[in-house]
This record gives C-alpha cells, sequence and structure tokens, in this order.
C-alpha cells in the first residue's frame, strides 16, 4: 500500500479518537515544494500539493469537533542528507531538526491553535509568534515564495 495512503488511513483513526474527546491536534510535515511547480522531483511536490489540499479538507471537517488540522512548513533542516551535502550548501538560515519539534510542541500547547486550523505554517514565522529558538539559540528567518 502506498505511503499517502497508509498516512489518511492512521490520520482518520486518529482524527474519530479526537472528535469523540473533542479535542485534538493534526501537524501534517509539508514543504513549499508544493508550491513552486516542477523541480524535477515532481511526484514529491505532489505529495507536498496533496498533504496541503488534505490538510484544509480535514481542518473544514474536524474543526467543529475542536480538532486543529495544519500543514507544517519546516525551512532547510540540517537533516543527515543535508550534512552530507553541507560543502555546497549556504547554511546559515537553516534549522536542526529539533527545531521544527519545538513548533509542534508549540501548536500543541496553545489554547487557541483553532484559529491556524487549515493553514500553511512555516516554523520559523511560528518561532517569532510562539517565542521559541532553535536549540543553538538562534531563530531562522521564514522563508517566502520569493526565496526559493
Amino acid at each position: 500500500m502506498p505511503r499517502a495512503f497508509v498516512r489518511i488511513y492512521c490520520t482518520q483513526a486518529a482524527a474519530r479518537e479526537m472528535a469523540k474527546r473533542r479535542y485534538g491536534r493534526i501537524v501534517n510535515i509539508s514543504s513549499v515544494a508544493g508550491l513552486i511547480g516542477p523541480i524535477d522531483l515532481a511526484a514529491y511536490g505532489v505529495s507536498k500539493a496533496a498533504t496541503d489540499k488534505m490538510t484544509a479538507d480535514m481542518a473544514t471537517e474536524l474543526k467543529p469537533h475542536g480538532v486543529a488540522v495544519v500543514s507544517l512548513y519546516p525551512g532547510l533542516v540540517r537533516t543527515e542528507k543535508v550534512m552530507e551535502a553541507a560543502q555546497w550548501l549556504d547554511l546559515t538560515n537553516s534549522e536542526s531538526p529539533e527545531f521544527i519539534g519545538r513548533a509542534v510542541a508549540a501548536l500543541a500547547a496553545d489554547p487557541d491553535v483553532l484559529r491556524h486550523t487549515g493553514k500553511v505554517l512555516v516554523a520559523a514565522r511560528l518561532a517569532i509568534e510562539y517565542g521559541f529558538t532553535d536549540i543553538d539559540g538562534t531563530t531562522a528567518r521564514p522563508l517566502t515564495l520569493a526565496d526559493v
């Protein structure tokens, strides 16, 4: 079974339980790649655009049940693969993997998170809104489509 279907089925199962409790947060990790068009990775871009569409539709269905659903865009994350290519990359505005986790934690702790439901959120912009930093104390500059 394709991973996308597994994600949908797992999310549906979790959403049913959250709706029963009238409380929950679903954070889908997406990417600006779904918005910028062909980047020689068509399947990747399509999957990210589909994630954002699934987020918007689920948010509409689940908001009346107290469940917030958002797409969260990280910036350039210093994963193992990125670090293998570090000599060719500008990492001055990059984020640790823990940074996106801090963004998820901030959303989870927000009692008014439903104001974000259905939206695409940028982790670095959430750092400014919620006041968290990366593990080294820095905050990445939020990227826009103009930066890509």
